[in-house]
């Protein structure tokens, strides 16, 4: 892994900022693209860049994703329903197995044949709480990234959706780039970011900052720092930040851990999901109470952070679709950047994409 130390002057080409922003996925990674309370025995229409799919439970619960197109006369699937564990198209009702295989036509002649097309299907995941897609031609040869603290007893989860009429990059950007803190204000948990170094590879950037954290979380009542910001003191906290492509996590001392899950949609739509978590891991007389009551815990204080994750989000999007619509508007203006983390994750995204193709 190579280790860069920040320098005072940093230069992105024009032509590196440009091409980021046209930039596509690599379709050889999991995304995730829908929360698992979402997807029922209704079928759920979502969209991976540019590819409209179809998620749906069976009888036994388990999740299939089918392309969200029947081949009939190409309307959507996701308008039907689920008969005996197959997709019913809402038209002529043609069915699909979870394999996209026509499986039954209610008109069919006993001289005809079932039609041979298929439509694809994807490779898809629950877990963690949420839906993980496989876009890829192939069959993946790697897991999820996961969420280890989803179930952890020792961490209460908020969950917030990013919907943004932006590029992908502008969101890992501004994910990565400690320094605009300025923006929130009351809202942020940190202050005085300073980047130290960075960690990187072929598959991920690791950007570490110190800074100032506005909250500890070290006894009982300091989770009411979350709501009343009288309470908050700050104190020095190492920051890290990682794009892990295509997804992105941070950490906050030991008190806070941050993931955003991508699903960029086009050139200029990303949908992402914040999970934000608070650590319990502090409070050891907790730990010794009967599993069922922290359980008990865990899911009453869930969405604890809501009001100030919904917040943070509403003031990024802003932010990243006003960059998108000012490169829509002048592609040919060149951006002055100070942080040399951004250099590296533009670098990373665009070798992801020509590793894929």
């Amino acid at each position: 892994m190579q280790q860069i130390i920040p320098s005072n002057h940093v230069s992105i080409s024009p032509s590196l900022q440009t091409s980021v922003r046209k930039l596509a996925i690599n379709p050889n990674h999991w995304y995730v693209v829908a929360r698992s309370k979402e997807v029922t025995n209704k079928p759920l229409a979502v969209t991976i860049w540019k590819q409209a799919i179809a998620l749906y439970r069976d009888s036994t619960g388990k999740v299939h994703a089918l392309e969200d197109r029947c081949p009939h006369r190409q309307v959507k699937l996701s308008h039907g329903q689920v008969i005996k564990n197959e997709l019913e198209c809402a038209y002529h009702g043609w069915r699909f197995n979870s394999e996209g295989e026509c499986a039954a036509v209610p008109y069919l002649a006993d001289n005809q044949k079932l039609p041979t097309c298929q439509i694809r299907r994807y490779p898809v995941k629950e877990q963690d709480g949420f839906i993980w897609l496989f876009p890829g031609n192939k069959e993946p040869n790697i897991e999820p990234m996961g969420l280890p603290e989803w179930d952890n007893l020792n961490y209460i989860a908020t969950v917030s959706v990013i919907q943004t009429q932006a590029h992908y990059s502008y969101l890992i950007e501004n994910l990565m780039d400690m320094y605009h803190g300025h923006l929130h204000q009351d809202l942020q948990a940190w202050a005085e970011a300073s980047l130290q170094n960075i960690d990187e590879d072929e598959n991920k950037v690791h950007a570490h900052y110190t800074a100032q954290s506005y909250y500890k979380i070290d006894k009982i009542w300091s989770i009411s720092q979350l709501f009343f910001p009288a309470l908050r003191r700050l104190h020095p906290e190492p920051l890290d930040v990682s794009y892990v492509y295509p997804h992105w996590v941070s950490t906050l001392g030991n008190d806070f851990k941050i993931y955003c899950l991508l699903c960029p949609v086009n050139e200029t739509e990303t949908k992402a999901y914040l999970i934000h978590f608070t650590s319990l891991n502090a409070f050891w007389r907790l730990h010794k109470l009967p599993v069922w009551f922290r359980r008990f815990i865990k899911d009453s204080l869930f969405g604890a952070a809501q009001k100030l994750l919904d917040g943070l989000v509403v003031q990024d999007v802003k932010m990243i679709e006003e960059e998108q619509q000012a490169f829509l508007q002048n592609p040919e203006i060149r951006n002055y950047e100070l942080n040399r983390a951004l250099v590296s994750v533009q670098k990373l995204m665009k070798n992801q994409v020509e590793k894929s193709s």
